[in-house]
């Protein structure tokens, strides 16, 4: 329901306001004046009372009404309005600092909760008017060879480039390592398409491979299977930010001399065999999308174990301009550079990284423990020792025998103001992609795409926001009705 689905006139009768309270099945009206300003509540209650004293229902609603009435200012944070829910306090209106009305809360519905807001609370701004002050606004400057240095060091030493999203990295460290037309990369059907998008950019033929049932992660069994002569890299995606089982693929690419490209886009901070992800393979791309664990607006990273590879990339990021010899172009280049701004914002973030990662972690030890009390959800596969998920998005799967299905607790969510999102369509199902694989060997990621669904997993996130989340999820899991 939206506001204007709640007001009522001033001048409106009783019948009108009953009209209203019908409507919505809420109980309550806010009656508001000609500049949209809160004057009262009303309530099936008040109006009972007015008939009782007399009152028609062709009067005016001002003799009915409540002006005594509990409001809160917009800009009140959802657990301060969790602390004034109640029993006897079900519905609250939230008004502007002037007093017009602007929304409502209930106990079914608080301020919306996004499934990833960013935190920008620590140096993003001084370091970006530092940018500004100083003139240094494009894609020179020292933010740029901070944040890259950053983060070297913290995964391992590889060197790093930065880029203006994750896609190009993608691309980039395709090209980078001379995958191009002729050549197949085995990559999950499982994720974003950013994955088989940049595969498809080098002119080389993607291979989709079926995830393994428990992380969702690529199976390294199904890698095995579908090597050929032409097979040059594997792509492995740590999907939601859970590690895959790096060791086998590795040992699959040194038997049989593949490359491994690994898009660490959702798993920043993700740890496998007590080592960062992204320093298993020849090279690693990551995201700073407004939705990443830390963010650039837009912006990317690719990392190198190889020196040679590094230092094309850095040519090839740069339009292929020549190091040595400005404007001269040995080979076509892109232009993928990060600019001083963003990376401003990326090297704040960076120091706050570890912080955001435990936040992350926090919130879905408090959703494990939540929706365990239900039996129709699988949880995320538990962490082995040595590895860490940094649960970019919080993901779990409604069981295929539950009597209400995935999209079903979406919807039911969002009318209670909580966002949620389905987890990827199987990439073979769409139009672009068909032909790189066969639904018959696909069926696991089939089965995941159909059920998985992704929570509010923000580092700024409340306990008591997870708590009203999971709150609703059980209420809707042990009170739904198939109608």
């Amino acid at each position: 329901m939206e506001i204007r689905d709640f007001s009522i006139g001033g001048d409106a009768t009783i019948r009108s306001a009953m009209e209203v309270l019908n409507k919505t099945l809420m109980g309550i009206g806010f009656v508001v004046d000609g500049d949209g300003k809160l004057t009262g509540t009303v309530t099936d209650g008040d109006i009972r009372r007015a008939l009782l004293k007399g009152h028609t229902i062709s009067d005016e609603v001002g003799v009915a009404m409540n002006r005594n009435f509990v409001s809160l200012p917009m800009a009140t944070s959802n657990v301060d309005i969790l602390k004034v829910l109640s029993d006897k306090v079900k519905v609250i209106p939230l008004v502007s600092e002037s007093g017009v009305l602007k929304d409502y809360a209930s106990i079914r519905k608080i301020r919306r909760i996004s499934v990833a807001a960013p935190s920008l609370g620590g140096n993003e701004l001084a370091y970006v008017t530092d940018c500004i002050r100083t003139n240094w606004i494009s894609s020179q400057g020292k933010y740029v060879r901070e944040f890259e240095a950053k983060f070297s060091e913290y995964h391992d030493g590889y060197k790093a480039l930065a880029v203006s999203n994750g896609t190009v990295a993608l691309h980039l460290a395709l090209v980078a390592l001379g995958i191009g037309e002729g050549d197949e990369v085995i990559v999950p059907d499982l994720t974003f398409a950013a994955s088989i998008n940049a595969i498809l950019y080098t002119g080389a033929t993607p291979v989709l491979a079926d995830v393994d049932a428990d992380s969702w992660n690529i199976d390294p069994e199904v890698i095995e299977r579908l090597i050929t002569p032409r097979t040059k890299a594997i792509m492995p995606v740590h999907l939601y930010g859970q590690p895959c089982d790096m060791q086998p693929i590795i040992e699959i690419a040194g038997a049989h001399n593949l490359l491994i490209v690994e898009d660490a886009a959702e798993a920043l901070g993700s740890l496998y065999q007590s080592r960062p992800v992204g320093t298993f393979g020849d090279v690693a791309t990551f995201s700073f999308f407004g939705n990443k664990t830390i963010t650039t607006g837009e912006g990317g990273m690719v990392i190198f174990r190889d020196e040679a590879a590094y230092e094309r990339a850095a040519v090839l990021r740069d339009h292929g301009m020549s190091k040595t010899k400005r404007y001269w172009h040995n080979e076509v280049g892109f232009n993928y550079r990060l600019t001083n701004l963003q990376a401003a914002i990326g090297v704040a973030q960076m120091e706050r990284m570890d912080e955001f990662v435990d936040a992350k972690r926090r919130i879905a030890g408090l959703y494990n423990e939540e929706l365990t009390k239900s039996a129709h959800f699988v949880l995320p596969l538990g962490e082995e020792v040595g590895s860490k998920n940094s649960y970019w998005l919080y993901t779990f799967l409604v069981k295929a025998d539950s009597p209400f299905s995935r999209d079903e607790l979406i919807a039911f969510l969002a009318a209670n103001g909580i966002e949620s999102r389905p987890v990827f369509y199987p990439l073979h199902e769409m139009p672009p992609y068909t032909q790189y694989g066969k639904a018959s060997e696909l069926s696991r990621s089939i089965a995941i795409s159909k059920t998985g669904i992704s929570l509010p997993s923000s580092p700024i996130l409340e306990k008591e926001e997870v708590k009203f989340i999971c709150e609703r999820i059980l209420y809707y899991a042990a009170h739904y009705k198939n109608s």
